[in-house]
């Protein structure tokens, strides 16, 4: 029986050491935190979006970065049988709107015990509050893991530590070290799923105001980099909420020169609104501009919306002429914005780069470089939009990795096959 050393208890973690276990390696999880799946806590705000109940296209056309690396994994553990895992161990699920999928109880935590509960039923070794130092390297190989507690001899290794988002989570990149110093090209973290600093000042005004049904799009001079109807939310930053978190997946690096345009009324065409502001004016006669725009926009938007068109707020609707309405039309369909910088890796949802995964096969998530070392989860250079993406890619990906990790330390000529499962 091979020896399988899981390194990080995440949700990446959990799934490589059950799908090993189940594929009849003995299997050793290293947490370093007091618990396992400290991550998964608090995704989805605590209700934990587990995944998205979407075909495998469908799910590729969510992840920008290196979806067709992705392609095996998912094929191997889908998300409909991510769902009937969680059901077969008393965790019912729920589907909800952008099937978006959560546990029926909307507990992050209950998705925790129900992995708990099916880990400890494989066999799995659970050591809690035991830090991993280095990997030990013989003859080519890695012969086990170092930690604070002494050494583990392992017959393979998943390196499954996560990045550094939430670090209040335990997260601390450390897995980016370990796979740097076995020769791995790492590449640096840059935060995603994140809100957007602003070189503007007048969203700060606006701060925790929240729109719907509007349409944001992210450009890099005449080129579209990203375009979708959604919620967004003024902050005391700059933008935030799921349009904003969205379009930081596709913000160049460096992000200088990335420009945003909001269409605050996407369901109108420039002639229709028109023909609408030119009826509600006629209509309002001597009413001021900054009341009337409330009959279109959030009132704290309409008081300020017409300085950010180059009007006064007080001027007689019935005083607008041609050319300032024309003007109004442009910027409701088109409001500009200018990124400074997304925020923080310390308050992104996922954190982007780490192992490239040029490095690692897509088909067993095994290290070219080493071979009996594989990687899961947030150490891989991938990430998604929201929607239960991420945590799904981390529940492929790990399940692959464990399977194939017990399957080819038993028998190097082997392959994973979902037979074998």
């Amino acid at each position: 029986m091979s020896e399988i050393a899981v390194v990080g208890g995440g949700a990446a973690g959990m799934a490589a050491s059950l799908f090993a276990a189940r594929a009849g390696a003995s299997v050793t999880l290293l947490e370093h935190n007091e618990k396992l799946g400290k991550k998964v806590y608090i995704t989805g705000k605590g209700r934990c979006n587990l995944t998205n109940d979407c075909s495998l296209d469908e799910f590729l056309a969510q992840v920008p970065r290196n979806p067709r690396f992705l392609y095996s994994a998912l094929s191997f553990f889908p998300p409909r049988e991510m769902m009937a895992l969680l059901e077969s161990a008393g965790c019912p699920v729920t589907v909800q709107r952008g099937r978006r999928v959560f546990p029926a109880s909307e507990k992050a935590s209950d998705v925790t015990k129900a992995l708990s509960a099916l880990l400890r039923d494989a066999g799995v070794r659970i050591r809690l509050n035991t830090q991993v130092q280095s990997l030990r390297q013989e003859n080519g190989r890695l012969a086990g893991v170092e930690t604070g507690n002494g050494f583990l001899p392992a017959d393979a290794v998943i390196l499954c530590t996560g990045g550094l988002s939430y670090p209040s989570t335990g997260s601390t990149g450390d897995g980016y070290r370990l796979a740097a110093e076995l020769g791995h090209t790492v590449l640096p973290p840059s935060p995603v799923l994140v809100g957007l600093e602003t070189a503007e000042d007048w969203p700060r005004s606006l701060q925790g105001l929240s729109l719907k049904n509007v349409t944001l799009t992210l450009c890099r001079g005449k080129k579209v980099l990203y375009s979708e109807l959604g919620e967004m939310l003024f902050t005391h930053f700059g933008i935030s909420g799921p349009l904003a978190l969205e379009a930081s997946c596709h913000l160049p690096d460096p992000p200088q020169g990335a420009s945003l345009l909001l269409d605050l009324k996407p369901g109108l065409t420039p002639a229709q609104l028109d023909a609408r502001l030119l009826r509600d004016f006629s209509a309002t006669g001597k009413k001021q501009l900054k009341s009337e725009l409330a009959s279109l926009l959030p009132v704290r938007l309409a008081e300020l919306f017409p300085s950010l068109c180059g009007l006064p707020a007080a001027v007689p609707c019935n005083q607008i002429t041609g050319e300032q309405r024309r003007r109004l039309v442009e910027v409701l369909k088109g409001l500009p914005l200018s990124v400074r910088a997304p925020r923080p890796l310390a308050e992104a949802v996922v954190t982007r780069g780490g192992v490239q995964v040029r490095e690692v096969d897509p088909s067993s998530m095994r290290s070219k470089l080493l071979p009996n070392l594989y990687f899961a989860g947030e150490m891989l250079d991938v990430d998604a939009h929201t929607g239960g993406f991420n945590l799904q890619i981390a529940w492929s990906t790990g399940a692959l990795a464990g399977h194939s990790a017990a399957r080819l330390s038993s028998d190097p000529a082997g392959a994973a096959t979902k037979e074998d499962v």
